[in-house]
């Protein structure tokens, strides 16, 4: 994959990353799900705001507030959704994405997305194929099963691979990223302020600093060039959710206000 397109740095390790909520390796959620865009929504709009991963689990099992058929499917869209979330404020990518979830409703798929990228390493990996793609062409298959491919090696079968591939698209066309059903065509996506500073804590968290924050792969990830990351960051700013300074080629950026304290941001 090219480096472009890696959400975490090459040459640097994990642990800040994974302290924060991060998933690795060559699993994920994406062999059964997809993002469960709409689950999560009305499991936010069903559970307080404050809750704890017990509540979550309560209100998706107990109260059944996701209308699943059976026990079996509550629990398992339970266990989903906290693959792919976290579910416990505990979690910092979750934490901040509760947050900023409340902050801004148009935001909310493009944050759902970036969360799920964190915690689903088959997810990231078909980001490449995706996002690279000019605005209006056609999705392939073909790209993301090689970029799949390369990830798992052998340990997936062509029917598991056909179902990542499918929930993939899936994702994407939730998040704005493709739109259509059996023809999909990659579109451009519109992130706010919200979207910006959530990427430049995941960024941060994974590893990023100084202008890399504004042109990783987690503003390709919003369709955002480095001077439209960097004026969305400013915006950020004024609404109170990240402190910034820019002089020259110092960037100087607090996240406290975004992540509650979170060390080392």
């Amino acid at each position: 994959m090219s480096s472009r397109y890696q959400f975490s740095p090459s040459d640097g390790d994990h642990g800040s990353a994974l302290d924060a909520g991060f998933r690795f390796g060559a699993k994920g959620t994406h062999t059964s799900r997809t993002i469960m865009l709409a689950e999560l929504l009305t499991l936010f709009q069903t559970a307080g705001r404050d809750s704890d991963r017990a509540e979550y689990s309560a209100t998706i099992i107990g109260d059944n507030c996701l209308a699943k058929r059976t026990m079996a499917t509550r629990r398992l869209t339970a266990q989903r959704l906290s693959e792919l979330y976290g579910l416990d404020p505990s979690i910092p990518v979750f934490r901040v994405l509760r947050k900023l979830w409340d902050f801004d409703e148009r935001a909310r798929p493009l944050l759902a997305m970036q969360c799920a990228i964190a915690r689903d390493p088959l997810l990231a990996a078909t980001a490449q194929p995706i996002l690279s793609l000019p605005i209006g062409s056609e999705f392939l298959r073909e790209p993301v099963k090689a970029v799949l491919l390369d990830l798992t090696g052998e340990r997936l079968n062509e029917a598991i691979l056909n179902k990542v591939i499918r929930n993939a698209a899936s994702s994407w066309t939730q998040s704005g990223h493709l739109e259509g059903r059996a023809l999909k065509k990659r579109r451009q996506v519109h992130p706010t302020a919200a979207n910006v500073a959530y990427s430049l804590f995941l960024a941060r968290c994974a590893g990023f600093r100084g202008a890399e924050l504004f042109s990783c792969a987690w503003m390709l990830l919003l369709d955002c060039s480095p001077s439209l990351a960097r004026e969305l960051a400013f915006e950020a700013k004024r609404l109170g959710l990240i402190d910034l300074r820019i002089a020259a080629d110092v960037i100087e950026l607090n996240l406290n206000r975004l992540s509650s304290g979170i060390q080392g941001l």
